[in-house]
């Protein structure tokens, strides 16, 4: 019986790492730079589930919802939006350069609270390497329930080779 028991927590601890380590995991939102997509109430905190295995290729769409390790702080992780991919021309909003245009292997992400976020427009355009997850759907509060849509909330002023909004 006890060692049933000790097999079937081994064999689920496992299975749990495993889904964390290559699937995903649910995540609290804390604070105000995603508002009003996330965290519209100053009282409420979103958990969001992130898909590891939808970063894995290091692909972004502009408009996703991304979650990354920090430019600033490689020990916290930041929820932002795709704004621009490489080659896409940027007009920023308080950066040190009025236009950017994102660097290979790189991408300019924002906060849609932009007056309260620290994100590309404070740093620059990030590295791909630091992504780790896209914010798929809000799984709590309940009231909340949704999956996350990828529409862009600003546009870059020129797309890179050729592309489109859609890309």
């Amino acid at each position: 019986m006890f060692r049933n028991l000790l097999k079937t927590i081994f064999y689920s601890g496992a299975v749990g790492i495993t889904f964390i380590d290559y699937v995903g995991y649910i995540a609290r939102v804390e604070g105000q730079s995603m508002q009003p997509t996330l965290n519209p109430l100053p009282e409420e905190m979103d958990y969001v589930f992130l898909n590891k295995l939808s970063a894995k290729d290091y692909t972004v769409s502009r408009g996703e919802i991304v979650c990354l390790i920090s430019p600033k702080d490689a020990q916290q992780r930041i929820i932002k939006r795709v704004i621009g991919r490489e080659g896409d021309t940027i007009h920023t909003i308080g950066y040190k350069e009025k236009y950017v245009k994102v660097p290979k292997g790189h991408f300019w992400i924002e906060g849609d609270h932009v007056d309260n976020s620290l994100d590309s427009n404070t740093f620059g355009p990030v590295p791909l390497g630091l992504l780790t997850s896209k914010a798929t759907c809000i799984v709590w509060p309940p009231s909340r329930w949704r999956m996350l849509s990828s529409e862009p909330v600003r546009q870059p002023i020129k797309f890179g080779k050729n592309e489109s909004l859609s890309s």
